[in-house]
């Protein structure tokens, strides 16, 4: 099927899910993360306001087969640089490097895309709020 957007030619799966991925959050504000690929999970509660005292804030992760990504409201506050592990309930490791300008935009509330460490042949982009 040809890409109306690049005059005929073909996007790959990946592109798909995330151009698909970040379409559905549009219009989103909180994002619960759905366990994909078996393995069940549960999904975060409610993510804090701007002022904190909340919980946790979770991403989505594309193409998902049981990878969690989820930043507690400590290190929100906090706004150091972080590296999450979002192993979830998957049967290999990724990691997301996050910034301290990028910890803080989520703390915002702001929309956060990064891609996660290739392993397993293979990467993620998540993406927060």
């Amino acid at each position: 099927m040809a890409d109306p957007i690049d005059g005929g030619g073909l996007i790959d799966r990946r592109e798909f899910t995330l151009q698909f991925a970040l379409a559905a959050l549009a219009g989103a504000t909180v994002t619960i993360v759905p366990a994909c690929g078996g393995g069940g999970g549960s999904p975060a509660g409610p993510s804090p306001g701007p002022g904190g005292g909340g919980s946790n804030v979770s991403g989505v992760v594309t193409a998902n087969h049981g990878h969690i990504a989820s930043i507690d409201n400590a290190r929100l506050s906090a706004g150091d640089a972080i590296t999450l592990d979002i192993r979830g309930d998957a049967d290999h490791p990724h990691t997301v490097m996050l910034t301290s300008a990028q910890v803080m935009q989520i703390a915002a509330r702001q929309r956060v895309s990064v891609e996660s460490s290739n392993d397993v042949a293979h990467s993620h982009f998540v993406v927060f709020n």
